[in-house]
């Protein structure tokens, strides 16, 4: 049988402070949820319109503890992971859930709100940038470009 894909790439904002929690066996998991956000002119009226997507994230163990600390509402974040679909019963009635496990996640904007370069395992730090061949580091002149 053939293999599928299942891979979600997220830019998005925090709806609202993550939810961390922890299994019995001590696991930790964080929810929150993630807009993203479109905008288009709409052809007949010239209308500036735009359209809000809510996306529901959950993480596990180290990225969760990470989430937890270091993302609050508002924050821009890239998000990767797998779509998941559970369901469970509620007073005989099946209910089901569409979300997304993120398995990578990147702090984006500026200093200003926390933002970051790198993946999970980074801290909000700054000069995380490798010395350059010449044996400066993540001080030198060239590092100030914006490009």
């Amino acid at each position: 049988m053939a293999r599928g894909v299942n891979k979600v790439i997220l830019v998005g904002n925090l709806g609202r402070d993550p939810e961390i929690r922890y299994t019995q066996d001590g696991q930790a998991v964080v929810n929150f949820t993630l807009a993203t956000s479109m905008e288009w002119r709409d052809k007949a009226t010239g209308e500036k319109r735009d359209k809000t997507e809510w996306h529901r994230i959950v993480a596990f163990r180290k990225l969760a503890e990470i989430c937890g600390e270091y993302l609050s509402k508002g924050k821009q974040v890239y998000i990767e992971g797998r779509l998941q679909t559970r369901s469970w019963e509620q007073d005989g009635v099946t209910k089901y859930i569409t979300e997304v496990v993120a398995n990578d996640m990147q702090m984006l904007g500026s200093k200003g709100d926390s933002g970051g370069r790198g993946g999970y395992n980074s801290a909000p730090a700054y000069d995380d940038q490798p010395s350059s061949p010449r044996g400066g580091g993540a001080g030198d002149a060239e590092d100030d470009i914006p490009f």
